[in-house]
């Protein structure tokens, strides 16, 4: 049973894929749910630049993941608490994050897509994947080509 989750959002429809999975996973009331973002800075700005656009997205996208997460787990979990992070490289930084909360999983959404003939999930899922030292639960949303009606 995992007792530590957290869940990367984006702001993308995967994210309540995530914590409905997240919330599927947990049956007690006794998880605690960190909801993560990710604001990645390009080289050319300092890490502790002000960027206020990405934060005022990231701090949206962390409400509504927060907002969404504690009506669909109805006393799931014990506490949800929202983390906006300011990184290079969004991977890395979720796999710190982990270990900073011990996180027990990582529960996050994917999707497939083509680059340079070649499917991929992009490189955040390979790193985290790689270098998590939890569990890494996840869920590749298919695309809307790939649903049926």
């Amino acid at each position: 049973m995992y007792r530590r989750i957290l869940v990367p959002v984006s702001g993308l429809a995967g994210d309540r894929r995530a914590i409905d999975l997240a919330a599927a996973i947990c049956s007690s009331g006794e998880t605690w749910l960190t909801l993560v973002y990710v604001v990645e800075v390009p080289q050319r700005y300092a890490l502790d630049s002000e960027l206020p656009d990405q934060i005022e997205q990231g701090t949206s996208v962390l409400e509504a993941a927060a907002s969404y997460a504690q009506k669909v787990a109805r006393g799931r979990w014990k506490r949800i608490t929202t983390e906006l992070l300011q990184a290079r490289v969004a991977a890395a930084a979720i796999v710190d994050e982990a270990i900073e909360r011990a996180a027990d999983a990582i529960i996050m959404a994917t999707t497939s897509r083509w680059h340079l003939g070649v499917l991929t999930q992009g490189e955040t899922l390979p790193y985290i994947l790689d270098n998590a030292p939890c569990d890494v639960v996840v869920i590749r949303v298919a695309s809307e080509s790939e649903t049926r009606t």
